[in-house]
Formats: structure tokens, sequence, C-alpha cells
């Protein structure tokens, strides 16, 4: 399961932390969130596989779950909603437009046909049944 586990870099943490205002920010803010950024839980049974991941503030339109294989990619698509009216001055906005996705690998292939998704409250939740293989067969030797 070392697939599952993040990585974040060690000299992004350092500067986050120890000069947080001294680096120049981008014109909208904050930078997109990283795939690092879609926290998932992977839980097992003997049947499938249940994914649960935080992707707030998307509509379930612009969420995209894909399988290939034991393969598993989240894709969401993140709108910047800019609006000025006439008489008042933007100070800082933090909502952008971009595209975050992040990947991970299951011990075994799952049963795409039968896969379900459901987007509620900022969690998409994934039923993920596992692949049924057949018995190894055994061959005879001539």
């Amino acid at each position: 399961m070392n697939s599952l586990m993040t990585r974040g870099s060690l000299f992004d943490d350092f500067f986050k932390d120890v000069a947080p205002g001294f680096f120049v920010k981008p014109l909208h803010g904050d930078p997109l969130p990283s795939a690092s950024q879609i926290r998932i839980d992977v839980k097992e049974t003997d049947k499938d596989f249940t994914v649960q991941a935080d992707i707030p503030g998307v509509s379930k339109e612009d969420i995209h779950v894909s399988v290939e294989g034991s393969i598993v990619t989240l894709r969401a698509e993140i709108r910047q909603q800019d609006r000025q009216t006439e008489g008042e001055k933007v100070l800082r906005t933090e909502r952008y437009y971009g595209e975050v996705s992040r990947s991970f690998q299951l011990p075994s292939d799952i049963d795409e046909a039968n896969a379900k998704a459901r987007y509620d409250n900022g969690v998409l939740c994934l039923t993920l049944p596992k692949k049924i293989s057949s018995a190894p067969q055994r061959l005879t030797v001539e």
C-alpha cells in the first residue's frame, strides 16, 4: 500500500513555516491545490474497496473519476469566480481556475462496470468492486 502514501516537499513546508509572507504570492492569492491536498481514505473488504476523497467546493459535474485495472484517477476542475461590481474594490481574491488530479494504485484490479461514485457535502465516495479472477487452470504436461 505504499502507493497510497503522499509525499510533500520538505522545502515547501520549510518556507511556509519560516517566511510565510516573504515571497510574492500569485495575483489571485494561493496557488492551486496540489494532488496531496485531495485527502483520501481507502478501506478494503473481501468484495470491494471503499474510497472517500475530500474535494470541497467543486460541483459534481466537474469531478471525473477513471479506473483502469487497479489504478484510480481522481480529477477535479476548480473554477475561479471573479466578480466586481461598480463601486467596490477587490482587495484580495483566493479563488482560481485550474485542475487538480491524483492517481493511486489498489492491490487488485477493479470491476469498472460495477463501480459506483457518489458526491455529497464535499466528499467523494467510491465503491470499487474487486474483479473476480478465475482460478488458475492446471495444464496437462505432454
